[in-house]
């Protein structure tokens, strides 16, 4: 198969798209990656986000970022703001979880 061959959008490979073509299944993977965590009573919050984030921020970073934000909607439009400010430029998807 050459690059021509899969899907595409707007010269971007269509993902979405993608997932369910049998025929792509030796370059995509839509296995999540997961991962189990404890949370304690010290956890002050989840940040569930797209590479679009990650790729221009550490998790330090991000944590640092929205530590005195108590909204957690206003937590994620500043960390989605965040990394659009550091040029991201890959999809930007931000969900904040605080515990309060």
């Amino acid at each position: 198969m050459n690059s021509g061959d899969v899907p595409r959008v707007d010269g971007q490979l269509a993902v979405a798209r993608a997932f369910g073509d049998k025929s792509l299944k030796e370059h995509l993977s839509s296995e999540p990656h997961v991962e189990m965590e404890m949370i304690g009573d010290d956890t002050d919050c989840i940040i569930l986000a797209s590479d679009g984030l990650w790729k221009v921020m550490s998790n330090q970073e991000a944590v640092d970022a929205i530590k005195d934000i108590k909204d957690a909607r206003s937590a994620a439009k500043r960390l989605t703001e965040e990394a659009l400010n550091r040029r991201s430029s890959d999809d930007i998807s931000c969900i904040v979880v605080k515990f309060q």
